[in-house]
């Protein structure tokens, strides 16, 4: 093999920020943040979702918003008119 053709991998915990569930895994994300699992130092990176806290993978129903986005604007702002611009007379 090439010698600097593959990215260096390192031992990472990824932490979900909304249930505090770890996923324990390697890639090549590094943090500042390091800590030790079973004799090994693994870098700490906080995640906002992950599969145990995504809708999809939990079975929890989002709100979805039946009204079209068209509609919703057009209900919100009304139908805004822009203002033309001077002719130049000459």
């Amino acid at each position: 093999m090439k010698k600097e053709l593959h990215p260096d991998y390192h031992p990472v915990v990824f932490v979900d920020i909304s249930t505090g569930r770890r996923f324990i895994t390697r890639s090549t994300v590094k943090s500042a943040k390091t800590e030790e699992i079973d004799g090994v130092e693994h870098y700490v990176v906080s995640c906002g979702i992950t599969s145990d806290s995504h809708p999809f993978f939990t079975g929890r129903n989002q709100f979805v918003d039946t009204e079209g986005r068209i509609d919703k604007f057009q209900k919100r702002f009304g139908t805004v008119r822009r203002a033309r611009k001077p002719s130049k007379a000459s």
